[in-house]
């Protein structure tokens, strides 16, 4: 085996200089920590929120259809229904309660439930309606009724506005049972809307 002349050693010499700061390392690390925490808390919420502000019985439709649809995509749906949309939620069999001519005026007015909801267009008279619902029988859609007992069992949320609900003098006794159904106000619903990787308005 040849020998090694000595003058072909290198002598390697390390700088301390490139020896990274632990100092340095750890503020680094730290202020990468507190990022991810910032990320984490602002992160959406795997959830929809809409708000349901129509009464027409087309968008009723398409709202609820669109709940049950994303209560299989996300872990949280909420609806928030307001103004013109809340006389869908009355319950026709319900006797309202004592209220004072104005909201005994707006019950006479809206729609009593879902039996009274009308299309947006083309109802003419209501035979534009009719057909609608005859069509949906026939072709095995469901109905409102329908979807809003599958949007109970799927655990989508109603939240009806509070608001609304006392301008046009609705109560709650004479909405319909729903188990995930609450009263609030549109803070509370923009606080979870602010949240949620999707919002709709219908």
């Amino acid at each position: 085996m040849p020998e090694i002349a000595p003058t072909s050693l290198k002598r390697r010499t390390i700088s301390l200089t490139s020896i990274p700061d632990l100092s340095d390392l750890e503020r680094r690390i730290e202020a990468l920590e507190t990022e991810q925490a910032t990320l984490t808390a602002n992160a959406p919420e795997d959830s929809l929120s809409m708000v349901i502000m129509s009464g027409d019985l087309d968008r009723i439709l398409a709202a609820l259809i669109i709940a049950t649809g994303a209560a299989a995509m996300f872990e949280k749906v909420s609806m928030f229904f307001t103004f013109w949309a809340i006389p869908a939620l009355r319950d026709p069999k319900k006797a309202p309660p004592a209220k004072d001519f104005m909201s005994r005026m707006f019950g006479w007015m809206l729609p009593k439930g879902v039996p009274e909801l009308k299309l947006s267009r083309m109802n003419m008279g209501g035979m534009g309606t009719g057909m609608m619902k005859g069509l949906m029988k026939k072709k095995n859609i469901m109905g409102v009724e329908q979807l809003l007992q599958q949007a109970a069992q799927s655990g989508v949320e109603i939240c009806i506005c509070q608001m609304s609900m006392d301008l046009m003098g609705f109560k709650s006794e004479e909405m319909i049972d729903y188990p995930n159904r609450t009263l609030c106000g549109v803070a509370t619903f923009l606080a979870n809307a602010g949240t949620s990787k999707v919002s709709l308005f219908i």
